[in-house]
């Protein structure tokens, strides 16, 4: 009888159990609901707060010095942003207020010096740099651009790298797909809505068009010092005919009594 009564349910029958069942299957431990969505900083597979140091093993001529005028290698500029970034002239940018355009964004994390890196709130990832004394804000679940004006350091949206995808770019995050699960315990930042500034110290410039995407990739070395690359991945349609990517070296100090804020300077 046992068997003549399921063949008469039927698969429609066993698949309406099945949809009956599943509210069942959801919850949690001890039939409750399913725990509430982690926070960004719950999440976090790797612990980036802190004081670091950047440590310079390349590129000295331009970072631990203003280069010259003109000095633009490694930075593709097209016609237009070597013609405008010759027009550079530091006694302009001082008389207009402008110090700080070779400290937004897509330049600060390459100046040499000292960052600290705390969690503002449990969604926001704050770094604060001692030259040019400038503030990020990394924020999580916050869609591109949410309407912020132009600024200095712009929006920026944060992710804990994704898994591989196996096809295609990702999802409208940007335009730089290369590094998609490569580095899962990455942190991945896209920021727009830039004020314009430059490239480096002597005025390669980029403008309100240039989109910033960071990968901060965490070390541990064998004697328990921590380190984390950014890699930089700049691209504006404005000035560059191409990607202008780098990538920069920080090492985790034991404290902040090294950080000394320093005010911008357009020399």
């Amino acid at each position: 009888m046992k068997s003549t009564m399921t063949s008469r349910i039927g698969l429609g029958g066993f698949l309406a159990v099945l949809c009956l069942a599943a509210p069942a299957l959801a919850q949690g431990p001890g039939g409750g609901p399913s725990a509430e969505p982690q926070t960004a900083r719950e999440v976090a597979p790797v612990d980036l707060t802190g004081t670091w140091v950047s440590v310079v093993s390349e590129d000295w001529r331009w970072r631990m010095v203003t280069p010259t005028r003109g000095d633009f290698a490694s930075i593709p500029l097209n016609a237009e942003g070597r013609r405008v970034g010759l027009e550079w002239d530091p006694e302009a940018d001082e008389a207009a207020g402008l110090e700080c355009k070779a400290f937004g964004a897509p330049a600060v994390m390459r100046i040499p010096g000292r960052v600290r890196i705390n969690w503002q709130d449990d969604e926001t990832l704050m770094i604060e740099t001692d030259q040019g004394m400038q503030t990020r804000l990394l924020r999580f679940g916050v869609p591109a651009g949410a309407n912020a004006p132009p600024s200095r350091q712009g929006h920026s949206v944060a992710n804990w790298e994704r898994p591989a995808q196996g096809i295609g770019p990702r999802d409208s995050f940007g335009p730089f797909s290369g590094r998609i699960g490569q580095h899962p315990r990455a942190l991945e930042v896209t920021t727009t809505n830039l004020l314009p500034g430059y490239l480096r110290r002597n005025g390669p410039p980029y403008s309100e068009d240039a989109v910033l995407e960071e990968y901060f990739d965490h070390h541990v070395q064998p004697n328990g010092d921590e380190w984390f690359t950014v890699t930089t991945v700049v691209t504006d349609p404005t000035y560059l005919r191409g990607a202008f990517i780098t990538s920069t070296d920080f090492k985790k100090e034991a404290n902040d009594d090294s950080f000394d804020p320093v005010a911008c300077s357009a020399r």
